[in-house]
């Protein structure tokens, strides 16, 4: 009693809510039997409530995903970082008697394991809890009773979304519902086509003995309406639906004769009506009955591909799902959807049922009396097997299931005739070779359309690029001509330049052509020079600038008609004086070795 007595004293409270996590401390009381009956009278009232029950800290959330990523990590019963680190920085670890008290004790199995904090539970502690839940509001400042319901609801909303948006099952859960409509869909056509036999019967008694289909037999009552108006003309309509020309003649004759009362126009009318909507109803029954294939192709082919796809998916929403059906066993899948008869037996110590959902496959009817209970064993097996490998595959791929199936096939003709099924083991091999080439053959392809993906992005990308250049062709080629002849009349002024000076053999000629192609730079500069004026006023030199202007006269022209090219050259004209002061150092200063050379030659002729 006394320790108690000693737990209770440093009981502390979590209480977890939307808007963020909460620590209570319960006061001291002498006697712990009077602490129960003390939290339950103060509950009703926040005076006598508060006197027992004081907040020690409360850390908000910083926002609504913060607000679901703690909801999702206590639902688990895993501890996040924020509930660590405001448990460790509130409550008094160093005190030897203070406890926490918790109602879900996944959450608190967490919290003590990584935190060290002894726990307690009971009715104290629900009772101060369903205090705090009640009057949460007033005890922290701050927070209203409106801002804690919405944050509240919102929570609500946005944690009921995620489950859902992240479910699992989300491709079994339309499994289960359209073979659930099918089933629905099928007892409604049956009578509301029994409907409209006995109906139609009143006015034409002798179509129900012709015709046995009901789908057919809403289709003719819709076309035919009066039998009296019915003749021999009307004989090809029949025999579309009939599907037989004998049929056809049949209901025409027996339309001639007919026992039948006559019909007012509005009933015939109103049968009309329900015969077509009859007939869209199983219209639309195939349609789902497409999807459903469809559905249990991606989501479970080899189950599909052993026992069809609407025994499958009727295991499947019997079981809940596809994970459910991988985690029976072989014997509960036996029986699954007998469950009523199990218990019965159980109770009257009579036989158990064979079969269950599987007795709808062709395999059970095929076998013999005394060889169901034991073919309906293997099919549940094999059935096993399946729903695992569709269940935990990564590629789903239906080899398996062809393979299990010619395994239950052989061992129908074994109980049948006696020849020695294959084993399993060597099935089993097959099997994994055939899916095995199959996954690599869908890799393959995967590949392939995602080049093709990246080619066509890539020539789109091109083609919208090459629209962009072929705006302005026009400027590009002109800027091309004019460097061209710029760059062909400097090597041929360098040329003559050589030319006009050698004098003195052929060796000399070779040296300077050699000089004039490794040191470009320099005869550039040479023919400004020129141009400008700076160089000797000898009489070959104006000869030189007459042939260059003669050159450069169809140039010229381009140029005056461009003028938003003519700043460039500007350019290069102001560029090619700061490459004549780095080679020749200032203009009037003193000449470079070459211009004495040159003077030299000119005053030996």
């Amino acid at each position: 009693r006394d320790l108690d007595q000693a737990k209770m004293a440093g009981l502390h409270v979590l209480y977890e809510h939307a808007s963020g996590y909460a620590l209570f401390r319960v006061e001291e009381v002498e006697e712990v039997g009077m602490l129960l009956p003390t939290v339950e009278k103060s509950v009703k009232s926040y005076e006598k409530f508060n006197s027992t029950v004081k907040l020690v800290a409360f850390s908000p959330f910083k926002s609504g995903t913060n607000a679901l990523d703690n909801c999702n990590a206590i639902s688990e019963g895993i501890l996040h970082d924020d509930l660590k680190i405001f448990l460790e920085n509130n409550f008094p670890l160093k005190k030897k008697k203070a406890t926490l008290g918790i109602a879900d004790p996944k959450i608190g199995s967490a919290i003590q394991e990584e935190l060290g904090i002894p726990l307690t539970g009971g009715d104290v502690v629900l009772e101060v809890l369903r205090g705090i839940k009640l009057h949460f509001h007033l005890l922290v400042k701050g927070l209203t009773e409106t801002s804690a319901s919405k944050a509240q609801l919102g929570l609500g909303h946005s944690y009921s979304r995620a489950k859902v948006k992240f479910n699992v099952h989300r491709a079994d859960n339309m499994i289960i519902q359209s073979i659930s409509l099918l089933d629905q869909l099928d007892k409604d056509i049956n009578t509301f086509s029994m409907r409209i036999r006995e109906w139609y019967s009143y006015h034409f008694p002798e179509l129900v003995k012709i015709v046995n289909d009901n789908y057919m037999y809403a289709r003719l009552a819709r076309i035919i309406g009066d039998r009296k108006l019915l003749k021999e003309d009307r004989l090809e309509e029949l025999e579309e639906i009939t599907m037989d020309s004998a049929k056809a003649e049949a209901i025409i004759q027996s339309a001639k004769s007919s026992m039948g009362m006559d019909i007012s126009p509005i009933d015939l009318i109103n049968i009309e009506t329900f015969a077509s909507r009859v007939v869209s109803l199983a219209e639309y029954r195939k349609s789902l009955h497409a999807y459903l294939q469809g559905k249990m192709h991606n989501v479970a082919p080899n189950l599909s591909a052993l026992i069809g796809e609407q025994v499958g998916a009727r295991l499947i929403s019997h079981a809940g799902s596809l994970t459910n059906l991988a985690k029976y066993p072989a014997s509960t899948v036996q029986i699954l959807g007998a469950e009523k008869a199990l218990f019965r037996a159980l109770k009257t110590r009579g036989n158990t049922p064979k079969y269950g959902l599987i007795f709808h496959s062709t395999f059970i009817g095929r076998a013999g009396a005394k060889n169901k209970g034991r073919i309906s064993r293997y099919l549940a097996n094999k059935c096993s097997i399946a729903s695992r490998v569709d269940c935990f595959a990564d590629v789903p791929t239906d080899v398996i299931g062809n393979h299990l199936r010619e395994q239950v096939e052989e061992r129908l003709s074994f109980y049948e005739t006696g020849t020695a099924p294959r084993k399993n083991i060597d099935v089993m091999k097959e099997a994994l070779s055939e899916m095995n080439e199959m996954i690599a053959k869908k890799r393959k392809e995967d590949k392939k359309k995602k080049k093709k993906r990246k080619v066509t992005e890539n020539g789109d990308h091109n083609a919208t690029t090459d629209i962009a250049e072929e705006e302005t062709p026009g400027k590009k080629k002109k800027k091309k001509k004019v460097h061209s002849e710029e760059e062909q009349a400097v090597p041929d002024v360098s040329l003559n330049e050589s030319t006009v000076t050698d004098g003195e053999g052929e060796g000399k000629k070779k040296k300077k052509k050699r000089q004039s192609e490794t040191e470009a730079t320099v005869t550039e500069t040479e023919v400004s020079l020129n141009e400008s004026g700076l160089a000797d006023g000898d009489p070959d030199v104006k000869k030189k600038k007459k042939k260059r202007k003669k050159e450069t006269a169809e140039p010229a022209v381009e140029q005056e008609e461009e003028p938003a090219e003519v700043p460039k050259k500007k350019k290069k004209k102001a560029a090619a004086p700061l490459e004549e002061s780095m080679v020749l150092g200032d203009d009037e200063g003193e000449p470079t070795p070459k211009k004495e050379k040159k003077k030299k030659k000119k005053d030996k002729k």
